[in-house]
C-alpha cells in the first residue's frame, strides 16, 4: 500500500472492475445526478464505517443479508439462514451470482471477506466481532460459528459487504486500508462487487460515476437509471443552487433554512422524515493528561463532575430552535426511539443550568475553567459545524475555552479514529437497529473483535461490559430489555458521552424523481426512478 498520492495518480482511471468490459450507456439512457455535502472517501466497503461511505458502496457491493424498504431483513447474497445449533448459523448462498468482472460468487468469497473485515485496518470489525469462524459446507453454503450464542447475527451483518477473493488477491487489496494512517490501495478507487451498479470512474472529491450492472442477479429491481453521477458539493448554498438550476436531480442534506424555499418551487420536492441517528459529544477519558489543553498533567474529563458540567452548560433547546430550526428532537440517550430495546423512561436530559455547571467545575478544581480542543466535521451531517460552534459558545459562558477545529471528514475521521482528540462530535445509527450495537461499539471498553472500536474517548465501566456481553446471548426479550435498560442507565449516570439529539432527514429532488427514504439515511439507486 502507498500513501494518498496513489489514489490521486489514478483518480481518472476507468474500468474500476478490473478485467471486465464496461457496459456502454445507451443513447437514451436515464442519467441521474445527485450530490451530497461530502464525498464517499473510499470505494473500499471495509475501510470506513460511515453512513455515506457504506450507502454509496452498497450500490456496488452487497451483504449476505440486506434490508427492505421498511428496514426489515431480506435475502441478499444469502437466500436463507437458520440457527442449527446455539453457536452455529447455516447460510445458503445465492447461486448464479457474478462479480462485475465475471468471476462467480462462492463461499470462498464470504470466508475471505470475513478475514478481511476483521483484519488490521478494517473499520467494520464490529459487524463480525461475534463470529469465531466460518466453515465452508460447499460452494453455496456456509456455517457461521459465533463465539457464544448470538441471536441477532443476521441483523448485525447487514452492513458487512462481500468482496471478491480473486480480485482482491490479483489487485493486492487483501486487507482494507487504514484510514487512521491515510494510506490507500487498489480497492480505494476501484471496485468489483455483485451489486446493481458498477463503478465506471472515480475522481476523489470531484465526481464518481456508476453504471448499471446488466448482469445483476435480481431482475426485479425498480430503477431505470443507466448512469448515476455523484458529486460532492460542500457549500450548502452552491448545492441548493445546483438543484434549483437543474444541474443535479437530487441533493442531501437540505439546509434547514432552505426547506421552505425548495418546497415552494413547482418543479422540486423535499422528502422529510425522522432519522435513527443520534448526535452526541465524546470526551477523552482514557489518557492521564488531556491533549490540546492548558491543564498540564491532568485530564479533567476523568472527573464525572467535569463531564456533567459540560452537559449542563449546553442549552439543547436553543440548539434545536436556533441551529436546527426545529428539525431535531433532543435526547437523553445514545439511541433513538425505534431502536430495539429503547428504554423510553430514561429518555430525560439533565437540566440546562450554567450556574450548576460552574459550581461543578469549581468543585472539581477548575474554578476558572480550562482550555480544550474540539474536533468537528463540516461536511458530514447538516449543521454539524454550527452545533459545535454553539456548544463552544455555551461552554465559554461557564469558563471553558474551546478551540474548535472544524474540518472535512477526509481528515477528521483519520484523526478521531486514532483517538487523536480530546472532545469531539459524532453521530451514530445502530447498523443492526438493536441496542446491542451502540453498547458494543460506542460504550464498551475498547478491546478485541471490534469491542469499543468507536468508543473514541475510552469510556470504561466493567458493569456495562458485563451487561453488553450478556445482552448479546440473551434470547428472552424481557430479560434482554431489562439488561439494556440497566446498561444504558449506568452509562447515563456516568455521563460516558453527552447525547444531543436525533435530527430530521431532508432530501430534495426534482418532482420526476421517485426514491425510498429510509430512517437510516440510506438512499439506494435500485429503488430510484427518473420518470
Amino acid at each position: 500500500m502507498r500513501a494518498r498520492s496513489f489514489a490521486a495518480a489514478a483518480a481518472l482511471a476507468l474500468a474500476a472492475a478490473a478485467g471486465g468490459a464496461l457496459t456502454a450507456t445507451p443513447a437514451l439512457a436515464k442519467t441521474f445526478k445527485f450530490a451530497n455535502q461530502g464525498d464517499a472517501l473510499s470505494m473500499d466497503p471495509h475501510s470506513l464505517n460511515e453512513s455515506l461511505q457504506l450507502n454509496f458502496t452498497f450500490n456496488i457491493y452487497e451483504p449476505l443479508v440486506g434490508r427492505g424498504k421498511k428496514l426489515e431483513l431480506v435475502p441478499a447474497l444469502a437466500t436463507d439462514w437458520k440457527q442449527t445449533a446455539p453457536t452455529v448459523w447455516r447460510f445458503n448462498l445465492r447461486k448464479g451470482v457474478q462479480f462485475h468482472d465475471g468471476t462467480p460468487f462462492t463461499a470462498d468469497d464470504v470466508i475471505f471477506s470475513y478475514q478481511r473485515a476483521k483484519a488490521d485496518g478494517s473499520d467494520v470489525k464490529t459487524y463480525v466481532g461475534a463470529i469465531k469462524d466460518i466453515v465452508k459446507v460447499n460452494d453455496h453454503a456456509i456455517d457461521v460459528i459465533t463465539n457464544e450464542p448470538f441471536p441477532i447475527l443476521p441483523d448485525v451483518i447487514t452492513n458487512w459487504a462481500i468482496m471478491s477473493k480473486k480480485w482482491c488477491e490479483e489487485n493486492r487489496a487483501t486487507v482494507p486500508v487504514d484510514r487512521r494512517k491515510g494510506v490507500e490501495n487498489a480497492a480505494s478507487f476501484r471496485a468489483n462487487g455483485t451489486g446493481p451498479f458498477r463503478l465506471r470512474s472515480r475522481e476523489p472529491a470531484v465526481r464518481t460515476t456508476l453504471v448499471r450492472n446488466l448482469n445483476y442477479w435480481d431482475k426485479s429491481i425498480e430503477t431505470n437509471i443507466d448512469e448515476a453521477i455523484f458529486t460532492p458539493i460542500a457549500n450548502a448554498s452552491t448545492r441548493v443552487a445546483a438543484l434549483l438550476s437543474g444541474e443535479i436531480d437530487m441533493m442531501e442534506p437540505v439546509p434547514v433554512q432552505d426547506v421552505a424555499r425548495i418546497s415552494a418551487n413547482p418543479g422540486l420536492k423535499v422528502l422529510q422524515g425522522p432519522e435513527l441517528r443520534t448526535i452526541f459529544l465524546g470526551m477523552d477519558q482514557g489518557r492521564p493528561e488531556l491533549q490540546f489543553s492548558n491543564v498540564k498533567g491532568k485530564n479533567p474529563f476523568k472527573d464525572k463532575r467535569v463531564r456533567q458540567a459540560f452537559y449542563q452548560a449546553i442549552d439543547i433547546n436553543a440548539i434545536q430552535k436556533a441551529v436546527m430550526r426545529g428539525a431535531a428532537t433532543p435526547t437523553g440517550l445514545m439511541i433513538a426511539p425505534g431502536i430495539k430495546g429503547f428504554p423510553a423512561d430514561l429518555n430525560t436530559r439533565l437540566p440546562f443550568e450554567p450556574a450548576a455547571a460552574q459550581k461543578l467545575l469549581a468543585e472539581a478544581g477548575y474554578p476558572q475553567g480550562f482550555e480544550v480542543g474540539m474536533n468537528c466535521p463540516n461536511d458530514r451531517y447538516v449543521n454539524d459545524e454550527e452545533i459545535c460552534k454553539a456548544v463552544a459558545a455555551m461552554l465559554a459562558k461557564v469558563g471553558v475555552k474551546v478551540n474548535l477545529t472544524a474540518e472535512s471528514k477526509a481528515t477528521y475521521f483519520p484523526k478521531i479514529l486514532r483517538r487523536d482528540t480530546s472532545f469531539y462530535l459524532l453521530g451514530w445509527t445502530p447498523g443492526s437497529y438493536d441496542s446491542h450495537n451502540p453498547l458494543f461499539a460506542l460504550m464498551s471498553t475498547p478491546g478485541a473483535g471490534g469491542q469499543g472500536q468507536f468508543n473514541l474517548g475510552s469510556y470504561s465501566n466493567p458493569k456495562v461490559d458485563e451487561l453488553t456481553k450478556a445482552i448479546a446471548v440473551e434470547t428472552d426479550p424481557k430479560k434482554r430489555n431489562e439488561m439494556i435498560r440497566e446498561a444504558m442507565k449506568i452509562h447515563q449516570d456516568d455521563i460516558g458521552h453527552i447525547p444531543l439529539h436525533q435530527q430530521a432527514l431532508a432530501w430534495a429532488m426534482k418532482k420526476n424523481v421517485e426514491t425510498v427514504q429510509l430512517a437510516d439515511n440510506y438512499m439506494f439507486l435500485k429503488w430510484t426512478v427518473v420518470k
